[in-house]
């Protein structure tokens, strides 16, 4: 029995390696949740009193670490496997959840708790999301 020499190719989004452009909309998002993220920090810093030089590096400080990690995540996410891919969307939810509810002098057991609950909420979304879009 005679085989073909040249085997089919894989179809799919990595077929062919070709480096992704940016866009304007992969820039903006990361840019509009960071500057959603740091405004929300320094609003539960805020606590009802006048608005301080603190609190306003703390809204630039911590919006510009958000916004930096999603931007690097959504330049790897294609290389990276499903399984690894929902993990990285669901520690970068917990690590913000949990820095959010560490402003409210709530306590660490508690901002931990809440971080990985909806950390592992986002991953198990995520994971469903990217599994199912895989084949």
């Amino acid at each position: 029995m005679v085989t073909h020499a040249a085997m089919p190719g894989r179809k799919g989004a990595r077929a062919h390696a070709r480096p992704h452009r940016l866009t304007p909309l992969s820039a903006a998002v990361p840019l509009s949740l960071g500057i959603t993220y740091g405004f929300y920090a320094a609003f539960i810093r805020r606590d009802g009193g006048p608005s301080t030089g603190g609190q306003v590096v703390l809204a630039l400080v911590s919006g510009a670490a958000v916004a930096a990690l999603c931007f690097a995540l959504s330049r790897i996410q294609r290389t990276l496997p499903y399984g690894l891919r929902a993990v990285a969307y669901g520690a970068l939810t917990a690590g913000a959840i949990g820095f959010l509810v560490s402003l409210t002098d709530t306590g660490v057991p508690r901002s931990i708790v809440l971080g990985l609950a909806v950390g592992v909420g986002v991953f198990l979304a995520t994971f469903y999301f990217f599994y199912s879009r895989e084949r």
